[in-house]
């Protein structure tokens, strides 16, 4: 599992011992199941939230694992374009390719351990998938979608893209160097990461080695989930077992405690976990497809206006053919 490792753990920033006496750890309030489906042209997907109420994931609607699947020639997919509003979507890539592209001029590349992160907002169209030359040779694909909500008084904000690149990341390890944490957005320990976000939020990718556990501090005034991207261990103090697929919600608290199995799968010789939270918004959610919104009469606003055109337009692709002529020969567009 790539993203970013480095080759040496010890000269990293530790996260401090936590004294016993005066830090609470979260208790795990459920464990729950992600199934298997499919999203876009037919990649394989587990919906990471399935079964979970949105007041314990709020600020945060949907989360997909997309993959891990070894693809064909031929064979990799993607998204069509499609119309977003209300909320942010993040895409994390652990292995392999994804290209993005929107309608606000945002859209880049990313691979192993980059992030794409956009700011739907008001409205905006946007498209992902494999860069054709992967289409063609086929490889491995694994990587998140995250869905961060808005508040009201934020969904109608200009749409906007980053580009964060896996360098660009926070890395700490544990006091004893057993776990590698990977900080996107948000702060742990006094290290932030570069993710810029409107709701305030954390988000993690830690790998913790066999035997090895992780006391991540965590601000109280955030929710706190945990989910097994890969590998097998425990959570919370009492050691709830958790595996891959598997999604934990914690309650109250100011520490999150993560430790990985001594016996691991030759598949995955780790425990690899996103750790996410947040400051709950506490708004109604009105969620429908692509858009976000706080009352069903924005949901109808939305729909109607991209019918209308007015969450943006598809950028043209210049140089590509446009018509066929009768000889057979294409007319190309020269703008």
């Amino acid at each position: 599992m790539p993203a970013i490792t480095v080759d040496d753990i010890t000269v990293l920033p530790r996260i401090t011992d936590r004294d016993p006496a005066r830090s609470s750890p979260r208790p795990v309030r459920s464990i729950t199941i992600a199934p298997s489906g499919f999203e876009g042209e037919g990649f394989p997907v587990r919906r990471a939230f399935a079964g979970v109420d949105l007041a314990d994931l709020d600020p945060f609607i949907h989360l997909d694992q997309m993959g891990e699947v070894e693809y064909a020639p031929g064979e990799p997919k993607g998204t069509p374009w499609h119309p977003h509003r209300g909320f942010e979507t993040v895409t994390y890539m652990i292995d392999g390719v994804f290209e993005h592209q929107d309608s606000n001029g945002g859209g880049g590349v990313i691979t192993n351990g980059d992030t794409q992160w956009m700011t739907a907002g008001a409205g905006i169209l946007h498209i992902e998938k494999p860069p054709e030359w992967l289409v063609v040779k086929g490889g491995l694909f694994h990587g998140f979608q995250l869905w961060v909500n808005l508040p009201a008084a934020q969904k109608w904000s200009p749409p906007r893209y980053q580009d964060i690149r896996a360098n660009q990341v926070a890395l700490l390890t544990s006091p004893d160097g057993g776990a590698l944490v990977r900080v996107i957005a948000g702060e742990v320990a006094g290290h932030a990461g570069p993710g810029s976000t409107y709701s305030p939020m954390t988000l993690v990718h830690a790998t913790i080695s066999p035997t090895a556990r992780l006391d991540l501090p965590w601000r109280p005034d955030y929710n706190a989930l945990v989910y097994v991207m890969a590998g097998q261990g425990s959570v919370g103090a009492d050691r709830h077992p958790i595996r891959t697929g598997q999604l934990a919600v914690f309650g109250p608290g100011d520490t999150v405690v993560v430790a990985a199995d001594a016996d691991q799968e030759s598949r995955s010789p780790n425990l690899d976990v996103l750790v996410l939270g947040g400051r709950p918004i506490g708004e109604p959610v009105a969620w429908h497809g692509p858009f976000v919104m706080n009352t069903r009469e924005e949901l109808v606003k939305a729909f109607e206006d991209y019918q209308a055109g007015l969450l943006g337009s598809i950028p043209a692709v210049h140089n590509t053919p446009t018509t066929i002529q009768e000889s057979g020969q294409a007319s190309v567009d020269p703008s």
